[in-house]
Formats: C-alpha cells, sequence, structure tokens
C-alpha cells in the first residue's frame, strides 16, 4: 500500500463519494416530496418508505460486504452496482399516476394506491444497488486503500461530502425541479450516476493487498461475541456512532423545515445560514482532520463532541431571541459551531472504525456498522424528534405554507435541547474507548519490538 493516498485514489474518492452522497440526499428529501407531491399526500407512505428503505440498506451490506470480501473484488461492486443504481434512479421518472392508470387500465384512486407501492418496493430495490456500492463496498476499498498515517485526513474529506451533497441538493434541486420537472431530475440524476459506473470501469483498482477471505455464513461474522471482544474498539466506536447518530437524527429531518416555519427565515435566508455553515465548518475540519493523524483520535472525541453539543445548544437557545437579524446572525454562528462539531465527531469516529477493522475483514463488517451508523438512528432519531413536535403542538404560522408537509404543527426548538442532551451520552463511552484503544496500541507496540 502507498505511503501517500495519491491522486487516483483521491479523485476516485471525490468522484464516487460525492455521487453517492448527492443520490442519498435526493432520496431522503426528494423522493419523499416526489410521493407526496406528484402521488398522495400520505405521510404514512413517506414514513413506511424511510424505514424500510433504512433495513433494505443495513441487510444489503451486510451481505454484499460479505460477498466481497469473498470475491476479492471492491471494483466490480462499486461499478457495476453505480451503473444499475442510476438506472433505478431514473426508473420513478416514469411513476406518474397517469402512467400507472394506463398501465393496469384501472381508476385514478387503484393508481394512486400501485403508484405508491411500487414507490415504495422501487425505493427498497434502487437502496439494495446503491447500498452494494456505496455503503458496501466503496467503504470497504477506502478502508483497503488507507493506512492510519492519513486516514484521518481522507476520514475527514468524506464526512464533509455528504454536507456538500446536502448543500448542492437543497439549495440547487428545488430550483432545477421547477424548470425541468421530477421527471428530468430522476433522468438526469440517474444518468450521472450511470455514467459514474461506467468511468469505474477503466479507473477504480483494489488495493494490492485485498484478497478472497471468507464464506457467506460470514455474513453472521460482526456479531459473534469473539469477534466483539477481540475488536473491542472497534465496537465502542459504533457504539459512539449509535448514539451520535440518533442525535444527529432527532433534529436534522426537521432543520429546513424548522428555519422557515418556527424562526420565520426566507428560502434565500436559510440558505445562506445553512449554506455558510456548512462551508465554514468544512475547512475548520479539513484542519482538523490533518490534525487528527497527528493525535490521539478518541482523546479529539472529548473537544468533538463538547463543540457539537455546545452548537446543539446555542441552536436551542437563540431560538428565542427578539428580532430576526439577531437571530440570523447568532443562530447561524451556533449553526456553525455545531456543523465544526458535526463533522469532526463523524470524522474521528469514521476513522477510528477504520484504524480498528482487521483490513482481511473489511468488507463482512460494513453491515454492522450500518446497524449502528443507519438502521438504529434513522428509526430512533426522527421518531423522537417528532414525538417532542407533536408534544409541543406548535401550529403552523402560515396555513397557505404549501410545501412543508405537515398541517398542524412544525419543528419545535426542544428538538436542539434534546439532541444536545443525547449527544453528551458520548461522554459515558469516550473514556473507556481511550482506555481499550491504549491498551490495544500498547499491544501492538510489545508485538513489534518482539
Amino acid at each position: 500500500m502507498q505511503n501517500v493516498f495519491g491522486k487516483r485514489n483521491w479523485t476516485i474518492l471525490l468522484l464516487f463519494g460525492l455521487i453517492g452522497q448527492i443520490a442519498w440526499a435526493v432520496e431522503n428529501i426528494y423522493f419523499n416530496l416526489f410521493v407526496f407531491e406528484t402521488i398522495a399526500p400520505d405521510l404514512d407512505a413517506v414514513t413506511l418508505m424511510v424505514q424500510l428503505s433504512g433495513v433494505a440498506a443495513t441487510i444489503t451490506t451486510l451481505v454484499a460486504g460479505t460477498l466481497s470480501d469473498k470475491t476479492g473484488n471492491r471494483r466490480s461492486f462499486i461499478s457495476f452496482g453505480y451503473i444499475i443504481w442510476g438506472i433505478t434512479v431514473a426508473a420513478f421518472g416514469l411513476i406518474t399516476t397517469e402512467n400507472i392508470a394506463k398501465l393496469f387500465d384501472t381508476t385514478t384512486v387503484k393508481a394512486v394506491a400501485i403508484a405508491v407501492a411500487l414507490v415504495v418496493a422501487l425505493d427498497c430495490v434502487m437502496t439494495v444497488f446503491g447500498s452494494t456500492a456505496n455503503d458496501a463496498a466503496f467503504n470497504a476499498w477506502v478502508t483497503d486503500n488507507t493506512r492510519e498515517e492519513y486516514r484521518g485526513k481522507v476520514e475527514s474529506v468524506l464526512s464533509v461530502l455528504p454536507l456538500v451533497a446536502m448543500l448542492i441538493v437543497a439549495g440547487g434541486f428545488g430550483i432545477l425541479v421547477s424548470f425541468i420537472g421530477y421527471k428530468g431530475l430522476f433522468f438526469g440524476l440517474g444518468g450521472v450516476i450511470t455514467v459514474c459506473g461506467i468511468v469505474g470501469i477503466f479507473t477504480v483498482k483494489d488495493s494490492p493487498s485485498l484478497v478472497k477471505n471468507g464464506k457467506l455464513k460470514d455474513i453472521a461474522y460482526g456479531f459473534k461475541p469473539s469477534v466483539v471482544k477481540a475488536h473491542t474498539p472497534l465496537y465502542l466506536t459504533l457504539v459512539l456512532m449509535g448514539v451520535y447518530g440518533v442525535a444527529c437524527q432527532i433534529f436534522m429531518p426537521y432543520l429546513i423545515i424548522y428555519m422557515k416555519t418556527y424562526l420565520g427565515f426566507t428560502v434565500m435566508e436559510y440558505s445562506v445560514v445553512f449554506g455558510a455553515a456548512i462551508i465554514l465548518g468544512a475547512a475548520v475540519n479539513v484542519f482538523l482532520g490533518r490534525l487528527s493523524d497527528k493525535r490521539n483520535k478518541a482523546v479529539m472525541l472529548y473537544a468533538a463532541t463538547g463543540v457539537f453539543a455546545l452548537g446543539l445548544t446555542g441552536m436551542y437557545a437563540f431560538s428565542f431571541l427578539s428580532g430576526k437579524a439577531a437571530t440570523l446572525v447568532l443562530f447561524g454562528v451556533a449553526g456553525f459551531v455545531m456543523i465544526t462539531g458535526y463533522i469532526l465527531v463523524s470524522a474521528l469516529c469514521g476513522a477510528l472504525v477504520r484504524d480498528h477493522t482487521p483490513e482481511k475483514d473489511a468488507g463482512k463488517l460494513q453491515g454492522v456498522r450500518m446497524i449502528f451508523s443507519v438502521l438504529i438512528p434513522m428509526l430512533l432519531g426522527p421518531a423522537i424528534g417528532n414525538a417532542i413536535n407533536k408534544a409541543a403542538a406548535i401550529p403552523l404560522p402560515d396555513l397557505t405554507n404549501a410545501d412543508v408537509m405537515t398541517t398542524q404543527y412544525i419543528p419545535a426548538p426542544e428538538i436542539f435541547l434534546l439532541a444536545a442532551i443525547t449527544a453528551l451520552l458520548m461522554f459515558a463511552i469516550v473514556p473507556i474507548l481511550v482506555k481499550k484503544t491504549a491498551k490495544k496500541e500498547k499491544g501492538n507496540d510489545l508485538e513489534n519490538e518482539i
């Protein structure tokens, strides 16, 4: 393996990482909105789609990650996975109640029910190929091709990509839909993802150290008590990721709606606040990511968690200011602090997971990572956040605001406070991780001396 990541690998990481995150951001934002606006205003259907997608992603990553280990091949899973992923995204552009009514020669009411069922099913299919290509194979490829000496730097860039994707999707795709419609959006994005996969056939190369390893029964490998015991720092980091993920999902799904309704920000105002916080936070973390390669990553989690919780507390406190200008500025500052901690915690946990993942088992352990980073947060976080919103029952201030997906209540500021409290639970886990990490490193040093 190279002593540096290399220009070729950086290009692959940025291309496949960013395109993949844009695809996931569109799924998280516009697939739900697509169902709500064009098929049926049914939030139960939207909720079911999100939950099944999380389950599909986790199961797929368990299976595909193990298969990529068994075959000793990440390249094909990435390249052909992206090609089919793009095709499934484009297929959403064909689903309309009119097309379904014609195809099945049925009434509009039945066509709506069929269309909802097809969208939910197709979302699961799309997630299968997306998780195979991105969550399982691409993540394992990154682990294969990085070393501890520069993994923090690589992980800091990876952790910024979801925010860059969110910035692109939230800021630009809404305008794009108004010009070309959902059909054009899905066709265009699907085409880009597929082309990315085709490029991968000629550019992606597996690590020379990657060898065929394992069997299909190794799907259960990451759940064996012996494996957990042998890799305690890895599993402690995954638990941290789970707590962090739940904290994020308590408020993140409602953030833009909150800024628009409760705080009364215009599209331009919340775009500037959100964009500035992401850009500044990302810039700070590029420096901190390099610093983490020279420092103890587990110890740095103390500061990262504190910054994340502090920013969330500020977002709660500054929601009660009088005067829009003051709210814009101070909520934006708190958002910057939160985003800085948000990215840094993600980068440190991601780098620690890769540091403590045995290279020969990187693929089969991706599914375990998904359980803690995706499944648990996606099931618990939004449910907790929405329970707070329902309990607060703050009425929608402008009933003509048709693009807000609720007619009864809006997000409450308490979601930030509870998210901060949840994040503070990480302080109960970090000291154990620091101790276990130090013990493992000491053991490795003794082995090297011997």
